[in-house]
């Protein structure tokens, strides 16, 4: 019976994780039994598909967040420039409304407490005397958010270095962003930070018809403690309508959305946005937060799409042109790992996607080169998006139906994220690749399918003897 199902499913490409989802919820409302039985199948493809998911520890990794280490180099005042040392919430506020260019303003180690309207960066720095937020030392000082926005930057040229910022509104609904970029706000640079407990941590869109373009959010950690109880959406990077960032070398986890469609992205770009770039990061859908229902995607361009009001030709014709996914590694997502929804010319090159549905390009405005990425799922065209397949390994949809996932069993213990290659490593015919991947790693001539050559190298304590 269940080789007669995967035989079926098999030509309408849908992994088990989704179809049984969909045939539970289709089950609603019918007789008892019939209710019991759409539970029940659902429950069985989905452990079939994912296994069984437990919380894991992470391994300490080199990726996101560097904060034990203080890896981000103090920023120093110029001639002519000012630090500006802050140890309270007032003088805090104060300071960054009132900046200058070239302005460092330092926070002294400590936990700090703001509630009330948005911290203002609302003064712009210049491209060679740019504003600096930061942390006297990484990791010790604590900005705890009791504000729908934390900070809201609208002017360019701002840097933040080395905080740690968590939401503590009382609500979820009521802690929205960490950072709210917005309009003139272009060269925007987050770097090294850990932010906690937020629906989306980084928003970012155009106002008054003007987008803060060309940013950089780089080797942060962003993360959940507890499923996300609201309806808002739930999107670590939320960008809209802006162009030509840099996602680079985050760490993003457990973003479970607990309240309305259910559906919750790692990061994603879309707005009719162009240019961005997901690269070297890793993204785990579900780490600590396992098994609630909903389907989690870890990066898109396109998301769920955007009302006409928001988008930055007033139409999105396209959701997202030119855009890059490279070098990401992406685990256990309920749902697709790489999701493009009307998303116009993409490259999609060497990720790595565990337990995951797999990639999915939708709509006839999508296209994509998809080369040298390694998949545990499926690569599949909806609604006649297209697919440039070239020279990928893919798992397939058959196996993932009988609990055989063949991606899988090239590592360790992929369910606790220790990605050691088991037996012989699976290389490309030589190609024109990235020298260096997610792990810091030189590619070889021939170089292995996926995000990295050795995964030890985003180990800290391998990195650290080498």
């Amino acid at each position: 019976m269940m080789l007669l199902l995967a035989f079926a499913i098999g030509h309408l490409k849908i992994a088990p994780r989704s179809l049984g989802p969909y045939l539970e919820r289709r089950s609603l409302g019918h007789h008892a039994l019939i209710e019991k039985s759409g539970r029940w199948l659902s429950q069985t493809l989905v452990t079939l598909d994912r296994g069984e998911q437990l919380p894991f520890a992470l391994p300490p990794l080199t990726l996101g967040a560097q904060h034990a280490s203080s890896a981000t180099a103090p920023a120093v005042a110029g001639k002519g420039e000012r630090e500006v040392i802050v140890d309270s919430p007032a003088s805090a506020r104060a300071a960054i409304e009132g900046a200058r260019p070239g302005d460092v303003i330092t926070f002294l180690s400590g936990t700090y407490y703001f509630d009330g309207r948005s911290i203002q960066a609302r003064q712009a720095g210049m491209p060679d005397k740019p504003i600096t937020v930061r942390a006297q030392h990484a990791g010790k000082v604590v900005l705890h958010f009791a504000i729908t926005e934390g900070f809201k930057v609208s002017k360019p040229y701002w840097i933040f270095e080395g905080l740690t910022i968590r939401g503590v509104c009382k609500a979820h609904a009521e802690c929205e962003h960490a950072f709210h970029v917005v309009g003139e706000a272009s060269h925007f640079i987050a770097r090294n930070n850990v932010v906690e407990d937020f629906n989306s941590h980084f928003k970012v869109n155009g106002e008054a018809g003007i987008y803060p373009d060309q940013g950089i959010i780089e080797a942060n950690t962003l993360t959940n403690a507890g499923v996300r109880q609201t309806s808002n959406p739930v999107t670590p990077i939320d960008m809209v309508g802006a162009s030509d960032w840099k996602i680079q070398r985050n760490l993003i986890t457990d973003f479970v959305k607990g309240d309305g469609n259910l559906v919750s992205y790692g990061a994603f770009a879309k707005g009719a946005g162009s240019g961005n770039r997901f690269e070297k990061n890793i993204v785990l859908c579900e780490h600590r937060l396992r098994e609630f229902p909903g389907q989690r995607v870890g990066l898109s361009f396109g998301g769920g799409g955007t009302g006409t009001q928001f988008c930055r030709d007033r139409r999105c014709l396209t959701e997202h042109d030119g855009g890059s996914i490279n070098d990401n590694l992406i685990a256990f997502c309920s749902d697709d790992g790489i999701y493009l929804n009307k998303s116009a010319t993409a490259r999609v090159t060497h990720n790595t996607l565990l337990d995951t549905a797999g990639i999915t390009v939708r709509f006839a405005v999508s296209s994509a080169d998809l080369e040298g990425n390694l998949v545990d799922g499926i690569i599949r065209s909806r609604d006649d998006g297209v697919v440039r397949d070239a020279d990928n390994l893919v798992g397939g949809i058959y196996g993932s139906y009988l609990g055989w996932h063949a991606m899988r069993k090239l590592y360790r213990q992929p369910s606790e994220l220790d990605l050691a290659w088991q037996g012989k490593v699976p290389r490309r015919r030589p190609a024109a690749v990235d020298a260096i991947d997610l792990c810091n790693g030189k590619r070889a001539a021939r170089a292995a399918y996926g995000a990295f050559e050795d995964f030890a190298g985003c180990r800290q304590e391998t990195a650290k003897a080498h």
